[in-house]
């Protein structure tokens, strides 16, 4: 049985550093017959923990009535997980967030006659009950019975958004931890949250950090947001403003690793505030907490979904129901990584540099703390001088470098020559300009092969089968070796390449694919999923030419391959729609649809202006939408591809008090109206042989 525990520096696996990407896909908020593809999906963009909420009210909305079918299955979602070869971090609650109805609580629990969230035996008496519901379901999957499931959090945000704090708080926690083992939950990694004055009553503390404030209740631009500087503070002060009790932490951060568990994989939109979290929005965070000494980089959300339907009442965020902000009763898309209906989305491509890196180099990483120069500036909002930090264990390292805060503009640094300290001689790097947006690392004394390259002004992105390591930059490659590499290869991409390249590993032969599609391993071959015709480059070459193929090129180690029947792949198109209905509450749209025989999904891309939306087919709704600027996209695959679907907008008006990023033009008081819909059709090629 594998081993896991913790040093105040990072975690360990077997007894060795361990940098783990843990990812949340909420299972009752995703259709079951699409698990094991999203699972392989977040396995190929470099997730090793599965993370998941249990919420209450998803399994009882109803008191005494169960609900474990369906979407609902906990224990066919953790197969899978194991299955896949991951591990699962199951957040057991009982209070969740998670934009759910009254943060999962169920509606009946309110009328029980005790105050929820305290310390009267009554509370622990129907959480106790949960909680063995909960284990129920998973007995058999831990990791002392050969199962996944590693880790388990104990409530969320207990003494910040809600709950007691000081004495009384620790005993909750404390009880709360014994309920947990008491039922079965006994497993190496016990965590809670850490942020804004939470309760952790010893347990291992996760963090947390957000590009924007969605639930922020202002409607106009936020102050820059410190979760892009380097700084030593794990504290997020924005996370949950809307609910605010503490503000500081209440354990030592001397004792535990920095870890985090909600890192916002993008952003679900409220009503009240709606901004569009980037791929650069993400990346560049990412790297200010890795140049910060993250050791765990956890993504909330990393695959988005959608709510599912209530017995008695819907079941999102709202304040109708007395919480602080209004969400789509549907939608749970939050721009993540993958998004509702499994489409990858660029903040994946773009967490792909940091995730393959940190596959091959994070070991060596855990073992490096992170410094910060004197000349590193402290406040988000110091737009002038240049964010770096430097991880090194005092003879090699890389030194992080953030020129990116999210909706403002950062002065551009020309001819800048980077310098560090190592092993007592100070390393200057190539000189480069550093534009407004740019971020990065770059390595010092980095052993290659059986070399060591000193400095470069390119990154590492992987390693490939102990012979080559695999760079990428956008400026011309600089290497300085200190040592020869002796035969060892040097492969250099662009950016944008290296965003679209996955590792595969077939009889123990590592390849690196690069597609704008995507490469997945299914069981012990690849299938490329791609928009239109199949084609991808890989090096090494493969053993042979896959069926259906052919080598249309060869340059820089790679192969490139492509479809020989492209006649059979429909490219994106156009299509027609047409108004059925206009008033001053809804415009209502019929869309009628056909499809290309080969598909596996087909993706809706509709460009609108309004206010709210919703997509439904004659007998149910798919999903809805609050307008934020990009494209909505609608997956039908999950749908049965519906001949015919429905698109209602409720018109946005001129005086509407809700944040956006940019507001459409109006000719009159309101405005509402599909402008284009393009139909995308996606494919499945397994590359063969034989």
């Amino acid at each position: 049985m594998e081993k896991f525990s913790f040093v105040p520096q990072y975690l360990t696996r077997n007894g060795s550093p361990w940098f783990p990407i843990m990812g949340e896909m909420h299972y009752s908020r995703t259709d079951r017959r699409f698990w094991d593809e999203s699972i392989r999906k977040m396995k190929a963009g470099g997730v090793d923990i599965v993370s998941s909420y249990v919420i209450w009210n998803h399994h009882e909305e109803i008191e005494d009535e169960y609900d474990f079918s369906g979407n609902r299955d906990l224990r066919t979602f953790v197969e899978t997980i194991q299955r896949n070869g991951l591990y699962f971090f199951i957040r057991i609650g009982p209070w969740s967030h998670g934009e759910v109805r009254r943060g999962g609580f169920p509606d009946w629990l309110f009328s029980k006659g005790f105050e929820l969230r305290t310390n009267d035996p009554a509370y622990f008496q129907a959480v106790e009950k949960y909680y063995r519901k909960i284990y129920q379901q998973v007995e058999g999957l831990l990791l002392k019975d050969g199962g996944p499931i590693i880790g388990v959090q104990i409530e969320n945000e207990y003494g910040h958004c809600g709950g007691l704090t000081g004495a009384a708080g620790e005993a909750h926690m404390r009880r709360l931890t014994a309920l947990a083992k008491e039922v079965g939950f006994d497993l190496p990694y016990m965590t809670a949250t850490g942020w804004g004055g939470a309760v952790t009553a010893g347990l291992l503390p996760v963090m947390g950090g957000y590009p924007d404030a969605p639930w922020d209740q202002r409607s106009g631009e936020l102050e820059p947001s410190g979760n892009f500087i380097f700084t030593h503070e794990r504290n997020d002060h924005n996370i949950g403003s809307d609910h605010h009790v503490g503000f500081g932490l209440n354990f030592d951060p001397a004792d535990f690793p920095y870890l985090t568990a909600e890192l916002g994989g993008g952003l679900q939109v409220t009503y009240q505030r709606r901004p569009v979290a980037t791929a650069r929005d993400i990346g560049a965070m990412s790297l200010a907490k890795l140049g910060s000494g993250v050791s765990l980089l956890g993504y909330y959300m990393y695959h988005g979904g959608t709510n599912p339907t209530g017995k008695r009442t819907s079941l999102q965020e709202s304040r109708a129901a007395g919480d602080i902000c209004d969400v789509p009763v549907h939608s749970y898309d939050f721009r993540a990584p993958i998004r509702e209906f499994g489409q990858i989305s660029d903040s994946y491509r773009e967490l792909k540099l940091l995730t393959l890196f940190l596959k091959d180099f994070g070991e060596e990483l855990c073992r490096m703390p992170a410094a910060l120069p004197e000349s590193n500036p402290l406040n988000p909002q110091n737009l002038t001088d240049l964010r770096t930090a430097v991880r090194s264990d005092g003879k090699r390292g890389y030194l992080f470098v953030n020129n990116y805060q999210r909706r403002q503009v950062m002065a551009d640094h020309e001819r800048t020559v980077l310098t560090v300290s190592a092993d007592g001689e100070e390393l200057h790097f190539p000189s480069m300009d550093i534009r407004n947006g740019d971020f990065f690392f770059l390595p010092f004394n980095l052993p290659v092969g059986n070399g060591t390259i000193r400095t470069a002004n390119a990154t590492p992105l992987c390693r490939l089968n102990d012979d080559a390591t695999v760079f990428y930059t956008d400026q011309k490659p600089v290497f300085e070796f200190s040592a020869p590499l002796e035969g060892h290869k040097l492969i250099v991409l662009m950016r944008d390449q290296a965003k679209n390249a996955l590792k595969c590993t077939i009889d123990q032969r590592q390849y690196l694919i690069l597609t704008d599609g995507l490469a997945l391993m299914d069981h012990d071959a690849i299938t490329l999923h791609s928009w239109g015709v199949p084609s991808f480059s890989v090096t090494p070459d493969l053993p042979a030419v896959p069926v259906g193929f052919e080598k249309v090129s060869s340059s820089n180690e790679f192969q490139t391959y492509r479809s020989l029947t492209p006649e059979k792949y429909v490219n994106p198109r156009q299509i027609s729609f047409q108004q059925t209905h206009a008033d001053a509450e809804k415009i209502r749209y019929e869309i009628v649809l056909d499809y290309p025989e080969g598909i596996s999904d087909c993706l809706l891309e509709i460009t609108y202006v309004g206010n709210t939306a919703v997509a439904a087919t004659d007998t149910a709704v798919i999903t809805d939408d609050f307008y934020a600027g990009p494209p909505w996209q609608i997956g039908l695959k999950a749908a049965g591809f519906p001949k015919r679907i429905w698109i209602e907008i409720q018109p946005l008006h001129r005086d509407e008090p809700i944040y956006l990023e940019k507001w459409p033009e109006f000719q009159e008081e309101t405005v509402g109206e599909i402008k284009s819909i393009r139909q995308c059709f996606e494919y499945q090629t397994r590359l063969s042989s034989k």
